[in-house]
């Protein structure tokens, strides 16, 4: 396979070449600085020869309107005073970067925002005044700050924003950081998206890689120019029409396919095949980006491009819009984060870029936190703190005893309500998983006021731990066994799907051949195809899905995503989905229970109606709700809601019953629902009781 993609890389050369001069390349797997760090073996290298030789120094160099930082491995360089990435670099390549940009279209970041009202701003980050931090043989790191006044407003957002950039000797790499800081008196705004890119050069990067079996030869940024490419339902989906290599030709790209939940978003990247050198993005901690473990994010796309994501709204919408009040002083360190390079010397060794580029994440990760940058409001290991303990799960229907809880999702983030961290975007959150007997153990935490969160798989709801966790500075603070005690009334009458907060377990369609991305054919993340919402009315031209309990099986009988139907003249109509089961006996005194877990919404409602589907009002409506827009993105879930329906016992009845499940908002295409798990329960069990040591929902 690589020998092949080498041979099509090499086929595009003709749109330009790379200047390259003999330099020494290391393969090490460098420490980059974390608390036990050694800086006697990071002056040492092997060369290709098996020599050892000593690193050299790191120098900076200070132009009129340029700094250049050089360890002999890599060479940054930045504008002065915007702190903008101009240059990098490599292994005897002049720049990395795509010199055909201009200076300020290379490395920057960048975010979106907007005052209070107002329209929105995209803003590349240029700094105004520039400070040398650290100069000696071992590190430099480099400040460039742009402060605020009110003389900026409704120009530039109310914050001071100090960028920086740090290169560690024997580094085969830089990193990056910056602080937000917002004072009290200064006006309120909003930030939709803040980031790091890198537009790496065409001629050179062709091959990206964001996981083991997400990995292809990508179209180039031409190919998406018009006569190239046809545009379809919305700009940043196509399908390539005349594209350089033509092997691509009549597949789809649209960069949300290659989105990515944070916990798996750690490394991602580039590799050029003449010469064979990777381009790296590595995230060693979750703990700056908002939202939690499950966020889905951007990460490399056509360009090419790489991104390093700390806030986003994508899937979620309005809700995890980060806004600050005026009034309201706040201030975030964010990252940091560190763009890797690594360099083979034949075509055998592709493969090796990829996998180095695994192992040197791995190696950041358990840096993390770093010793070396030099801001106080980055916490260093000392001053921070550790949480531990085991969590259990108490559901009657399972068992009298506790459940281990295997497997849960356990975090710290800001004091909120029960769920809240999903939408969390101003602070840290610091999240790990149990062991399969509910051990967990979260180390590095930043000191504050947290509540410790919870959710498990195979699991309704959330949890939250009531009480305020405090984490001073060295402390190792063991909460002993945590009961979680999930929403219950009654037994299980029956249930469809697994309570995971995705919609994969669901039946998703192949595609239209007509618009195939060939890395997901075959795929386990079948739903990254594009056009899957227009499938179901393939399926259901005329009727809607009904399911049988007993007899349907949601793996196949259970189409991933209510949307609405499309109609011959191109309108759509919402849709009514059946749920048809038995009860043997009804205790009309009682209530039943339907729990609906909803993964994704986008400007949808659900209606729920029981056994009488021209009722004039729904048993129970959501109203409107969500912005997460999962189903045009290609994302398998969205923001988490939980629903508990109360139905009265005579409005069931023995024998044959239908809940009607109503999404009747239609104005497009990608409205619609995405669920998790429903289930019926019967009446409730006498005497119960919620017990646990905390909240649910």
């Amino acid at each position: 396979m690589w020998t092949r993609l080498q041979s099509l890389a090499g086929s595009l050369r003709d749109l330009g070449g790379c200047t390259r001069h003999n330099s020494v390349a290391a393969f090490t797997c460098q420490n980059p600085g974390g608390g036990d760090s050694d800086n006697s073996q990071r002056a040492l290298r092997v060369d290709k020869g098996g020599h050892t030789m000593p690193f050299q120094a790191v120098r900076l160099y200070i132009q009129d309107h340029h700094v250049v930082m050089d360890n002999g491995t890599v060479q940054v360089t930045l504008s002065k005073p915007a702190g903008l990435v101009t240059g990098i670099r490599y292994d005897g390549i002049d720049n990395l970067l795509e010199v055909r940009n201009r200076e300020t279209n290379r490395g920057y970041w960048d975010l979106h925002w907007n005052p209070p009202g107002g329209k929105g701003i995209f803003d590349v980050i240029s700094g105004t005044s520039f400070r040398v931090i650290v100069e000696n043989d071992e590190q430099v790191e480099l400040s460039f700050t742009r402060m605020w006044d009110s003389l900026l407003e409704g120009k530039y957002i109310p914050l001071n924003i100090d960028k920086r950039f740090v290169l560690l000797r024997g580094s085969s790499g830089f990193y990056s950081y910056a602080i937000y800081k917002h004072l009290q008196e200064w006006p309120g705004f909003d930030i939709g998206e803040t980031r790091i890119t890198f537009k790496l050069r065409k001629d050179m990067f062709q091959y990206m890689a964001i996981a083991d079996n997400r990995q292809r030869l990508m179209p180039l940024p031409d190919d998406l120019l018009p006569g190239r490419c046809q545009t379809l339902a919305y700009p940043e989906a196509v399908i390539l029409v005349n594209p350089e290599l033509p092997e691509l030709t009549g597949e789809v790209d649209d960069k949300y396919q290659y989105s990515c939940e944070n916990k798996d978003n750690q490394v991602h990247g580039w590799i050029c095949f003449k010469p064979l050198v990777g381009f790296w993005q590595i995230t060693p901690s979750d703990e700056f980006r908002t939202a939690g473990p499950l966020k889905q994010n951007l990460t490399s796309h056509v360009g090419p491009t790489t991104l390093a994501m700390f806030h986003s709204s994508h899937y979620a919408g309005k809700d995890l819009v980060l806004s600050i009040s005026p009034g309201e002083p706040w201030k975030k360190v964010f990252g940091p984060v560190f763009i890797y390079l690594n360099s083979a010397s034949n075509g055998e060794d592709a493969p090796f870029l990829w996998e180095d580029a695994k192992m040197q994440m791995m190696a950041e990760v358990q840096s993390w936190p770093y010793s070396f940058p030099v801001s106080e409001d980055f916490q260093k290991s000392e001053e921070r703190g550790n949480v531990c303990g085991r969590l259990l799960v108490k559901d009657r229907n399972i068992s009298d005893d506790y459940i281990l809880a295997s497997g849960a999702y356990v975090g710290l983030a800001p004091p909120g309500d029960v769920g809240s961290w999903q939408t969390e975007c101003k602070d840290y959150q610091f999240w790990t998983r149990a062991d399969e007997n509910g051990y967990f153990s979260i180390k590095s935490i930043c000191t504050g006021d947290y509540n410790l969160y919870a959710w498990v798989p195979g699991f309704l709801g959330d949890y939250r731990f009531d009480a305020i966790v405090n984490i001073i500075s060295g402390c190792d603070m063991d909460m002993g066994d945590l009961v979680y005690e999930p929403p219950r009334d009654g037994p299980t009458l029956w249930e469809i799907g697994i309570p995971d907060r995705s919609a994969a377990e669901f039946y998703i369609p192949d595609p239209d051949p007509k618009f195939m991305n060939n890395l997901y054919a075959n795929h386990p993340d079948r739903f990254r195809q594009y056009g899957l919402w227009d499938r179901y009315a393939d399926m259901y031209p005329d009727t809607d899905l009904v399911y049988t309990v007993g007899l349907s099986d949601y793996r196949k009988d259970w189409f991933f995503a209510q949307v609405v139907r499309r109609k011959d003249d191109g309108t759509h109509v919402g849709t009514t989905w059946q749920i048809k089961f038995k009860l043997d006996k009804v205790d009309r005194s009682c209530s039943y229970k339907l729990r609906v877990a909803i993964a994704s919404a986008t400007l949808a409602e659900l209606q729920v109606r029981v056994n009488d589907e021209k009722a004039r009002r729904p048993l129970f409506t959501s109203g409107l709700i969500g912005r997460d827009n999962s189903i045009a993105r290609h994302g398998i879930h969205g923001l988490y809601r939980l629903y508990n329906v109360n139905i009265p016992g005579a409005r069931v009845v023995e024998g044959e019953n239908t809940i009607f499940l109503a999404q009747p908002r239609c104005t497009s295409p990608f409205q619609g629902l995405m669920y998790d798990y429903i289930r019926l329960e019967g009446p409730p069990f006498s005497g119960s009781s919620n017990e646990a040591s905390g909240s649910f929902k």
